[in-house]
């Protein structure tokens, strides 16, 4: 049995010892990809940059912005597609024998994330989140109808999916699936881990029809830096002048909080500091910020208000008259939500 140690799996469901004899997952037939709450289309951008060879064969997006950006990034030309209309033969799944069908379904995250109203994706509740089900009802017709169901599934979405408050449901969910015929792997992974100067943490679930394993791809060493994404040579008008930041950081620099030279020795990295209210403390990298019109600065210490010597959000997203939030090395998550975009200052 301490052989089995070995297999290295931190998916947050636990896998059983039949799990690891399990034949690992490998795709050798043409990829069909539909893509359900499409966006656009950052999975199938995901598909290539790995060098896959795939096809976009159905798109469902509801937002007509969207569908555009999609159709511009990818040079297609889909419709807007309301998924409570969809059918089972609208995505015509077919010759499974020569095609591997990829459905995607990262679902609206609008009501689980921290950074909305929460109000779950319990079926039936009408919430956007609760379009989970939608796809549930769409899978089933392929079933009842004797069809040819996707051969692997994926879904993205926020860590909250699968918090107290909507693990019944998340757990439901997987439930669906298995009874369907298919063994379900999730895991929470963050950017930072991946190559991305950016602390975004998402979790991803890949669920595969039939017996088959599959293990997450092990963190790397993050070799970017906030810095490596800023332009040379930024137009003069994207430009501010913030009397109040700069007292700020004059202040914070004067009590010892924020180092004259914000320089790690040891690590030849920039530091930043954890802004908050409530515990105010160095870091290397930035905590995610939520957006949202209410928040303010945050008293809790998990709530990236960052405060840094090189750059600064002055974005006003909801934020006290003068107050700012500040990162540097790794940009924080922003989420999109009825706001300006942010401006940046740079010492």
């Amino acid at each position: 049995m301490s052989d089995l140690d070995k297999f290295d799996y931190k998916c947050q469901n636990q896998m059983s010892i039949f799990d690891m004899i399990r034949e690992p997952i490998r795709i050798t037939k043409p990829i069909r990809l539909i893509e359900l709450f499409a966006g656009y289309g950052s999975q199938a951008m995901a598909l290539e940059r790995i060098g896959a060879k795939f096809e976009h064969y159905r798109v469902v997006e509801f937002d007509k912005y969207a569908i555009a950006s999609y159709n511009a990034v990818h040079g297609t030309n889909f419709p807007t597609m309301d998924i409570t209309k969809v059918h089972a033969e609208d995505l015509d799944i077919c010759d499974t024998e020569f095609f591997t069908y990829l459905l995607t379904y990262s679902f609206p995250c609008t009501d689980l994330s921290v950074a909305g109203k929460q109000a779950g994706m319990k079926k039936g509740s009408g919430t956007r989140s609760g379009l989970l089900w939608e796809v549930e009802r769409i899978l089933k017709e392929i079933r009842d109808g004797g069809g040819e169901l996707p051969q692997i599934l994926f879904m993205e979405n926020v860590p909250q999916v699968h918090a107290n408050a909507n693990m019944e449901d998340f757990q439901n969910w997987i439930d669906f699936l298995t009874s369907l015929g298919y063994v379900s792997y999730w895991q929470d992974l963050n950017a930072k881990n991946y190559g991305v100067a950016q602390n975004r943490e998402r979790c991803f679930m890949f669920s595969f029809l039939g017996e088959y394993n599959y293990r997450f791809p092990q963190p790397i060493p993050l070799k970017k830096r906030l810095k490596d994404y800023l332009e040379d040579d930024v137009d003069e008008k994207y430009y501010i002048n913030n009397e109040k930041a700069e007292k700020l950081i004059k202040q914070l620099i004067d009590n010892g909080t924020l180092p004259q030279h914000n320089l790690n020795r040891q690590t030849d990295r920039q530091i930043c500091v954890d802004g908050t209210i409530n515990k105010p403390q160095q870091r290397e990298i930035a905590n995610c910020i939520k957006a949202r019109y209410d928040c303010g600065i945050s008293n809790q210490q998990q709530v990236g208000n960052i405060v840094a010597k090189i750059c600064i959000d002055t974005s006003m997203s909801g934020l006290e008259d003068g107050a700012i939030r500040t990162y540097i090395d790794t940009a924080p998550s922003i989420t999109a939500r009825e706001y300006k975009e942010p401006r940046m200052i740079l010492e």
